[in-house]
């Protein structure tokens, strides 16, 4: 088993972590299963990415599962290795069996799960908790609690939950919004609060039923949290989680932080975990999506070819896309005399006009861009026209 005590030293000089946990609560998609070699190899890219911890997976689940967190945790990897735990030491027995160095304990606090889907109480969740976190500290392990539906939890209760985690030894809180419920600002209040009343670190595990997974993970951190959970593409269950890629550049480039995170594997890996997942990676993806960077608007084609920082935040090559202009029924001449000249010719704004005419009805017709060699024809066209014209 790995020595924690590194990641404990770590955790007392940053000011944010990341979590990834794309190898358990990604593969936990609807449909999803990723081979032991595909785990393999995606561990090994996160840790190439920087990624502080890699939630592996579910030990108790035994079999491949099991065996694929072992290789993983004899990879040599510079990330912490987590095995994702119920309240169980049975659970907790086989996370120690797979050699990992960290345990998150999970047991939900919200009323509702507790009523519906444990058909218990207050007073055994916290018991059930308790004994598994003394069980792990006495393994040397490092260990988050996690509180499943915690954004749908009693307030009051969370913070007695947060303090008996302290003090049967827990490291950090997992604060999980199960269902994406809660928006930034109502984030921000809370981890402030919980901040304020129970000295312990906070893990956001954000997910993006309404599509704020990301932006409720940067809400927790600026309210106190250092650990942030985060699943590359923002796979995961139902709508998923807040995706790495966009954490990673939001906290560069949005919060202007200094970052060690390897921004030129994200799109390697992000390529890499769609083609695993069998998930497709949309082209309007943020952050990673081939229309990242790509101008067909003649406003914002003008503009970023006189300087792209007018309609890009970043260099694409940071993360190992390229600019497009394409061209179709939204350009303006600007974009179509640079890409002709890409082709080596030079034309003045008149044809370029010209071509721009039959660039927009041809697009509309095909309802796309034009490719290039359809670019060319176009060219030869307007040629063979301006020759008829002149010999008249």
């Amino acid at each position: 088993m790995k020595n924690c005590t590194g990641f404990n030293h770590l955790a007392e000089g940053k000011n944010v972590y990341i979590v990834d946990t794309t190898l358990r609560d990604g593969e936990q998609t609807a449909g999803v299963v990723f081979a032991n070699n595909e785990k393999m190899y995606i561990a090994k890219l996160l840790d190439e990415i920087g990624v502080d911890q890699i939630e592996a997976g579910i030990p108790i689940m035994g079999g491949d599962e099991a065996e694929a967190i072992k290789t993983i945790t004899k990879l040599g990897l510079k990330a912490s290795i987590m095995g994702w735990n119920r309240a169980s030491i049975k659970d907790l027995e086989a996370s120690v069996n797979c050699g990992v160095d960290a345990v998150a304990i999970s047991i939900p606090t919200s009323d509702i799960h507790i009523k519906y889907k444990l058909q218990s109480s207050r007073e055994k969740v916290l018991e059930s908790m308790v004994k598994a976190v003394e069980f792990a500290a006495k393994h040397g392990l490092y260990i988050s609690a996690n509180a499943e539906d915690a954004s749908r939890s009693d307030e009051v209760f969370l913070v007695e939950f947060a303090t008996a985690a302290k003090q049967a030894g827990a490291n950090r809180l997992r604060y999980c919004d199960t269902v994406g419920i809660l928006d930034p600002l109502e984030i921000h209040q809370r981890i402030k609060s919980l901040r304020e009343k129970v000295d312990i670190d906070i893990e956001m595990h954000t997910h993006d039923d309404f599509g704020m997974a990301s932006a409720n993970a940067i809400a927790g951190l600026q309210a106190g949290a250092r650990f942030i959970g985060v699943t590359v593409n923002g796979l995961g269950e139902r709508a998923g989680n807040a995706a790495l890629e966009e954490f990673v550049m939001a906290l560069k480039y949005v919060l202007k932080k200094d970052i060690t995170y390897n921004t030129s594997k994200l799109k390697e890996t992000c390529e890499y975990v769609s083609h695993a997942s069998g998930r497709v990676l949309p082209i309007w993806k943020a952050v990673v999506g081939a229309n990242m960077f790509a101008h067909e608007s003649g406003i914002h084609a003008d503009g970023a070819l006189k300087n792209p920082i007018t309609y890009e935040v970043f260099d694409p090559m940071e993360i190992g896309l390229e600019r497009q202009i394409v061209i179709g029924k939204h350009s303006g001449t600007a974009a179509i005399v640079k890409k002709y000249m890409e082709f080596g010719f030079v034309i003045d704004e008149s044809v370029a006009t010209h071509i721009l005419t039959k660039v927009r009805t041809l697009a509309v017709n095909l309802k796309r861009p034009l490719f290039e060699k359809e670019l060319m024809y176009l060219y030869e066209e307007v040629l063979k026209e301006q020759e008829n014209q002149n010999a008249i």
